[in-house]
């Protein structure tokens, strides 16, 4: 039988230009070609949120990044219990500028 091998992968963050952005707010749209996350913040009681980040993935690395996202949320419901959902807001309207 074959024995796998793990690649492992070393990934730099660095300390002084490392940009941290706040987000607790995301919109995730599509085309065939890519799918775009728009990270964004809003404030209680307002009525715009503003884009912080904007993330554009191939389809495959956005099933890959969705994977990632719910190994880790079932890891983290494990550990600490089950998050309540939210509902999802049924007015959003985008304006690109």
């Amino acid at each position: 039988m074959e024995e796998t091998k793990k690649a492992t992968l070393k990934i730099d963050i660095p300390n002084d230009n490392c940009i941290v952005h706040y987000s607790n707010f995301a919109i995730v749209s599509h085309s065939p070609e890519e799918f775009v996350i728009d990270f964004a913040t809003i404030l209680p009681g307002k009525e715009e949120a503003k884009v912080v980040s904007r993330i554009i993935m191939t389809p495959k690395n956005f099933k890959n990044f969705v994977m990632a996202i719910n190994n880790n949320l079932k890891n983290y419901e494990d550990q600490f219990g089950e998050i309540p959902s939210l509902e999802m807001p049924k007015n959003i309207v985008r304006e690109v500028q």
